[in-house]
């Protein structure tokens, strides 16, 4: 028999892919302001990028006012937001693809100047990131971040309740699944790694008190979605805003074996030589594979992102190492990208300067191959 290929017929929870090219998750800035909800110019986005029975995963969207690190970023707790991801969703479902969004709580990854009433962020534990990291205040200045305050072990089942209304919310904007953000150290990673989580209560300590807000997370969106329509995203062995695990293995092998018992849509992996890559393009060396070390611990399907080409995701399919593969800056650049790869036509390079904030510019003017022949 023949490797299973990019473009082969892949389920998806309830869902059946006509192929393997996943747009992933992508921060733009590019909300309303102030009600910081989707907007025509996002539908119309996500709708050049949306093909039959292709997966896009929808830029992370706080699910409290608490939440957000970022300006202009989508949130997903108010009616007026949940309309405009309904425009979104729409326009996707409209050529025929699948999309799910990611929930997300930045933690201690924000600023005072992003948070209501000018109150220090919040996270596991009172740590603030480390100093050679930059934290942007709302009206664009850089700073160091600042010591977050401890969540108090009454209000983790608040925040986990955050998480399961969001889900409530997602599904009545029309999405088909959501995916748990547990990477690139905002507030569930903070939870899972012992350089961010120094609590003493039963959220702390142990791996397994670390990995008990993860998993009560996922259980508050099973609840509302089925597992089957829940993904999650992990980042070992990532270095992004500060996180990191002295010895990763233990507490990924643990968290992974625990989520691969709920049954879920997807595990999705960000690799660790992409770790970090947001302002500036990495590609560490002499770092582990995410996919390669933790496949035989996951029994459904594996999505893996970070520096992909086609060749790479090809032989990573092939192999055995992932399901799926998840693109993020060549989609921004070929809003056609599953047709480039299948048919071998060349790639747009991006324009990193556009990628956070503004409008049309580096968002929906990225043509098409086709698009480019005729010009």
């Amino acid at each position: 028999m023949n490797p299973p290929s990019l473009f082969d017929p892949l389920k998806i929870g309830p869902y059946e892919l006509k192929h393997r090219v996943v747009m992933a998750p992508l921060t733009r800035m590019r909300a309303s302001r102030p009600s910081l909800a989707p907007r025509p110019l996002n539908a119309e986005y996500y709708a050049q990028r949306a093909t039959p029975g292709g997966l896009i995963i929808a830029e992370a969207s706080p699910v409290v006012a608490t939440g957000f690190g970022n300006p202009g970023v989508p949130g997903i707790y108010t009616e007026t937001q949940i309309a405009g991801w309904r425009e979104v969703v729409d326009a996707v479902h409209a050529k025929g693809g699948f999309i799910f969004l990611q929930i997300w709580h930045v933690g201690r990854v924000s600023h005072s100047s992003f948070q209501p009433g000018g109150a220090l962020p919040v996270a596991p534990s009172a740590v603030a990131i480390a100093p050679e990291f930059r934290a942007m205040t709302a009206d664009g200045k850089v700073v160091e971040y600042e010591t977050p305050r401890a969540l108090e072990t009454g209000e983790v089942p608040l925040m986990v309740e955050a998480y399961r209304q969001a889900a409530k919310n997602a599904l009545a904007a029309g999405f088909d699944g959501v995916e748990i953000h547990g990477a690139n150290g905002y507030l569930v990673e903070q939870f899972l790694q012992s350089r961010s989580n120094v609590r003493a209560d039963q959220y702390g300590g142990s791996i397994e008190n670390r990995v008990r807000f993860l998993m009560e997370v996922t259980q508050a969106a099973i609840d509302v979605w089925g597992a089957n329509r829940v993904g999650v995203r992990l980042s070992p062995y990532g270095i992004a805003n500060g996180s990191g695990e002295a010895d990763p293995m233990p507490l990924y092998s643990h968290a992974i074996k625990s989520l691969d018992r709920l049954g879920l849509a997807y595990l999705h992996f960000i690799e660790p030589r992409a770790s970090g890559t947001g302002r500036a393009d990495v590609d560490w060396k002499n770092v582990p594979s995410a996919m390669v070390l933790y496949r035989s611990m996951w029994s459904g399907v594996l999505i893996s992102a970070g520096n992909f080409v086609g060749e790479s995701a090809q032989s990573a399919i092939a192999e055995g190492h992932a399901d799926a593969i998840a693109f993020g800056r060549y989609f921004i650049s070929n809003p056609d990208l599953p047709r480039r790869l299948q048919r071998g036509y060349p790639l747009t390079p991006y324009n990193r300067a556009t990628f956070y904030g503004g409008e049309e510019k580096g968002y929906t003017d990225y043509p098409g191959h086709d698009e480019m022949a005729e010009a």
